[in-house]
């Protein structure tokens, strides 16, 4: 009875060592089929364009001086109806313009102490700023501007803040294809890799899309824009 029993026994111990090792051998190829499935290639695919601005923002600027607050104020009266009115013959609608109230400054309340002379007590600065679409419309007045200088108007427009904007509003009609060649130029850079590397490209395992960037093309072309989007994919290889 009791040879019976430890044959039993010794039944029960090899079955379970060998159970053991048959499941140790099954989760070892399986780990091992795993590492091998999650073998991954990362790479990035970049879409650009060149696009044309759909809106100007031209800041314009003129400066007056004088000594009778009255006849200043005639005059920048004066100075708005011309350039208006310059704008208005040459296609910029009176709806497109901005009219910003006058600046005002007294130079001799300004003088603290100083005993120079002043010449002309009162300076103005008057700012218009003109908002359309009419892109090339816009940029050749730009450079006719000179035609009221002769008028006695002088306009300011070195500083950076009076330099145009160009804007280009029509991102979402361009994005799903540049974010399509992103990826597809992702992809074609992921099946060169797996082929140098004697592999087959598998599914994706994880895509991530970066912000759409846009940007002058030129300092001396600020109305064409470049437009530019980084996807970064990764893929499994096999």
């Amino acid at each position: 009875m009791m040879g019976k029993q430890k044959f039993s026994a010794l039944v029960l111990g090899l079955s379970l060592i060998i159970g053991l090792a048959a499941l140790g051998y099954l989760l070892g190829s399986y780990a091992i089929a795993v590492k091998e499935y999650e073998r991954t290639v990362n790479v990035r695919g970049l879409a650009e364009r060149e696009v044309d601005a759909d809106i100007v923002i031209w800041p314009i600027q003129f400066t007056l001086a004088g000594n009778e607050l009255e006849a200043l104020y005639s005059l920048i009266d004066s100075s708005n109806n011309k350039i208006l009115s310059f704008l208005q013959a040459n296609g910029i609608a009176a709806s497109s313009v901005t009219l910003a109230p006058p600046a005002i400054t007294d130079r001799l309340a300004q003088l603290y102490g100083n005993s120079a002379p002043i010449e002309l007590r009162y300076s103005a600065q008057q700012n218009l700023t003109v908002y359309s679409s009419d892109i090339a419309g816009v940029r050749e007045l730009m450079s006719s501007m000179s035609e009221l200088g002769r008028e006695g108007i002088v306009f300011s427009g070195s500083e950076y803040n009076l330099q145009p904007e160009y804007i280009f509003n029509r991102l979402n009609d361009i994005k799903p294809a540049m974010i399509e060649e992103a990826t597809r130029e992702a992809r074609t850079a992921a099946q060169k890799f797996a082929t140098d590397s004697q592999s087959t490209l598998g599914n994706i395992r994880k895509a991530s899309q970066g912000q759409f960037s846009i940007s002058d093309r030129d300092r001396n072309n600020p109305h064409i824009k470049n437009v530019r989007v980084v996807v970064t994919v990764e893929y499994y290889l096999k």
